[in-house]
């Protein structure tokens, strides 16, 4: 790489970053995580030649390749912070949860576009995009309040997690479709492929952390500089694993963070630094370009184009997952509260329905108007979602967190 093409992208950096730092400066007095200020920096530069220039060749790849290691980090400071004896007390919840929160938009979505003209299959994949979350957006925020080790973080994270699992397979089964279509495959190997990943995945995890990543901790002194060293080692080697397992970065960070979180706990002294190291890189760098990335990708002008099949897709999706999990209000699982802070949580997406929609359209299988739409219902999520939960979490986080008026007001 030359020393013009680093030094442009590097400048390019500092503008933006400049401008979501002032920005965060504005919304942190009105007590909003400062973290969003670059998601809406990224939405305004969509419309400037920062994006043409951040679009092109290696700027690209540069800037997509750093929102990428933005997820790991965020991800795997998540995991790092979960409580899994917790989360297994209400692991049979949390699988409710997916299921309600998952079956219930897929139903609309299925309908919604029968009764609009479309095939049972392309009704069927559309529906199936309406049931992914991506929890990465709201995590931040959930981390800005202290909700990461509550109830309603357990269910947004654990059921995320388990709603990776259905995204994975719904990239799979798009694309053992359409090479059926086009002839390129003739049956479901790619789908059993990656049920034998996952289940190599799931041991490859167990004798790491078991066998390999407590003993590598006493190899050398765990000063707070050695921890970190050992934790970009375990995040990588867990992400690129996921990754090229074609489970994706999501699973292995989440992995990682949760083995080395009874590292962590070996090196009482410097866990908390250690703890506040990754935390700093995370929200101070990577989480901003993870934003800025979020951002960029939201194309408002799809919304005027195909306005009402957007609100159809969009809301299909956003009511569905809230009646699914407020199924669990009259179960006595989740109080109003909890739910409504659970459901929008849930309703946070960006990669998967984009990612879906570009493998039909360009096979051909879906025409311009409804990738249109489905890209615009995503964006319009992106940036409601984030908004809406961070008024929610700062109304009501007294109330979800366990002895939250005795402990007295702590950060938020």
């Amino acid at each position: 790489m030359s020393d013009i093409i680093l030094g442009k992208f590097l400048l390019i950096l500092s503008i933006v970053f400049f401008a979501a730092y002032l920005l965060a400066g504005i919304f942190e007095r009105f007590k909003i995580p400062g973290i969003l200020a670059a998601l809406f920096v990224g939405m305004a530069t969509h419309y400037t030649h920062i994006n043409i220039l951040l679009n092109e060749g290696v700027y690209r790849s540069l800037f997509e390749g750093l929102a990428d290691i933005g997820v790991l980090f965020l991800l795997f400071f998540i995991g790092l912070e979960i409580d899994i004896k917790e989360m297994k007390k209400q692991g049979d919840d949390i699988i409710l949860a997916t299921v309600l929160n998952t079956a219930v938009p897929f139903i609309l979505g299925f309908f919604a576009m029968l009764y609009l003209g479309y095939g049972w299959i392309i009704a069927f994949i559309i529906g199936l995009t309406r049931m992914p979350t991506a929890e990465a957006v709201v995590v931040p925020i959930l981390d800005e309040f202290n909700l990461v080790k509550t109830k309603v973080g357990n269910y947004i994270i654990g059921a995320g997690v388990l709603d990776d699992v259905i995204e994975v397979f719904l990239i799979a089964l798009v694309s053992v479709w359409i090479g059926e279509k086009s002839g390129a495959i003739s049956s479901g190997k790619e789908v059993t492929a990656i049920a034998i990943n996952v289940a190599i995945f799931i041991s490859f995890a167990w004798i790491a952390a078991k066998w390999v990543i407590k003993p590598l901790s006493r190899w050398i002194n765990l000063k707070d500089q050695n921890l970190i060293f050992l934790t970009v080692v375990t995040l990588f080697l867990f992400g690129g694993f996921a990754e090229y397992s074609d489970l994706g970065l999501v699973v292995g960070a989440i992995v990682a963070g949760i083995i080395m979180h009874s590292v962590f706990n070996l090196q009482k002294k410097g866990e908390q630094t250690a703890q506040n190291c990754v935390r700093s890189m995370s929200y101070g760098f990577f989480g901003i370009i993870f934003f800025l990335w979020i951002g960029l990708s939201v194309d408002l002008s799809g919304i005027l184009r195909t306005p009402e099949l957007t609100i159809i897709l969009f809301l299909v999706a956003f009511v569905g997952k809230l009646i699914g999990i407020f199924m669990m209000v009259p179960m006595k699982k989740l109080t109003p509260k909890e739910a409504w802070i659970v459901g929008v949580g849930l309703n946070a997406r960006l990669t998967t329905e984009i990612i879906v929609a570009k493998l039909l359209l360009d096979a051909n299988l879906i025409d311009l108007q409804l990738f249109s739409a489905l890209v615009a219902a995503s964006s319009v999520s992106t940036i409601i979602v984030p908004i809406v939960f961070t008024i929610l979490a700062a109304k009501w986080k007294s109330s979800l967190i366990p002895g939250f008026n005795n402990k007295g007001n702590n950060n938020g």
